[in-house]
């Protein structure tokens, strides 16, 4: 049945139902209830693209063994304030919140917390990590790539050389938190592919062909071998978003030893995980003084005509907030994929309410 663009579901069935089904693929409850926990999270903050629509991909993972079901990280260097694992592609989310169980332990004793992670298989939304940590006011950045993909061309190419290679931060402050989670790419995959399944464009030419055409239609992207994305910027300052997508593969491929040199040939991620602790360095006090000084001359700036100016990560805390609440907004496309690619599997699908 179609679902109407403004019914809501229930977070908590959401996360029930996505837990289950985890289980029946041979996951235990912890592991399956921290996934289906991180993808409804993703979904109540906007991020549509790595919310519930991720599930049959991760099913379909755990069936094949693309995806480990049962096991834990393999420490293989342990230096106290840096910490080097094999996810031996474990689930993803539960990899990075082990991580950051690991760093917040670690944080009392070193101001400075860094845990890499090869053989993590994917991590989900960025966005959905970084407030465990700013809660205890630390600063904390997040960033993967996935060394079996190519579909990012670098500044003045067309040839796909890089993954999007997404970054996520958070930023305590008194009053706000700040929460960012940016690709070094024009736009992601699982962006492209929504866009596609809505029978959308997308709102700029950030598609690059084999031939060199610049392109705003998915299917130039997804139907035709040797396409790409634009590095973020583009073709005017696209150079910034390549050098960020590099800075990336250093920080995941590199520290972690496992890259495209090990030519993976499945879904994997390298993960970077790093935690800061402000009292360390000039002090806490003084670090939330001047962050939330900024954050206060930030939303007094003067905002362009029908502009609104917001702090990063402002709409999607205000949206999950709001979802938890009243329900979590699927879009009619959503539904459809859910219930086609799930229809397989008992339970059924939650009702909307």
């Amino acid at each position: 049945m179609p679902v109407p663009e403004q019914k809501r579901f229930k977070a908590t069935d959401l996360i029930n139902y996505s837990t289950q089904l985890l289980e029946l693929e041979g996951l235990g409850f912890a592991m399956a209830n921290t996934v289906a926990k991180t993808l409804v999270e993703a979904d109540m903050m906007g991020h549509s693209t790595h919310g519930l629509r991720l599930l049959p991909a991760y099913l379909k993972e755990l069936e094949t063994g693309g995806m480990a079901a049962t096991g834990k990280a393999t420490v293989l260097k342990d230096f106290g304030g840096t910490i080097t694992l094999d996810g031996n592609f474990l689930p993803g989310p539960w990899l990075v919140h082990q991580a950051i169980d690991l760093a917040l332990e670690r944080i009392k004793e070193h101001p400075v917390v860094t845990v890499v992670i090869k053989k993590s298989h994917h991590i989900a939304c960025l966005a959905t990590y970084p407030e465990r940590v700013t809660k205890e006011g630390l600063l904390m950045m997040l960033t993967c790539s996935d060394p079996n993909t190519k579909t990012v061309a670098p500044f003045g190419a067309i040839t796909p050389v890089l993954g999007s290679n997404p970054i996520a931060a958070g930023i305590p402050a008194r009053a706000s938190t700040v929460i960012f989670d940016i690709s070094t790419s024009e736009t992601a995959n699982g962006q492209i592919q929504q866009t596609e399944a809505e029978g959308k464009r997308l709102p700029h030419p950030w598609i690059v062909t084999n031939d060199g055409t610049l392109s705003d239609d998915p299917a130039d992207f997804l139907n035709t071998p040797g396409a790409s994305v634009l590095p973020l910027g583009g073709t005017a300052t696209g150079y910034k978003g390549t050098a960020l997508g590099v800075w990336v593969e250093a920080l995941t491929n590199g520290l972690s030893g496992y890259g495209r040199k090990q030519n993976p040939g499945r879904w994997c991620a390298s993960v970077f995980l790093q935690i800061i602790n402000p009292a360390a360095f000039a002090g806490e006090d003084e670090f939330l003084q001047e962050t939330q000084f900024l954050n206060e001359a930030y939303l007094s700036a003067k905002p362009m005509e029908k502009s609104q100016v917001r702090l990063p990560g402002e709409r999607a805390l205000r949206l999950r907030d709001e979802q938890m609440k009243n329900g979590l907004i699927m879009t009619e496309s959503l539904f459809k994929y859910l219930q086609t690619n799930l229809a397989q599997y008992q339970p059924a699908f939650p009702e909307p309410f």
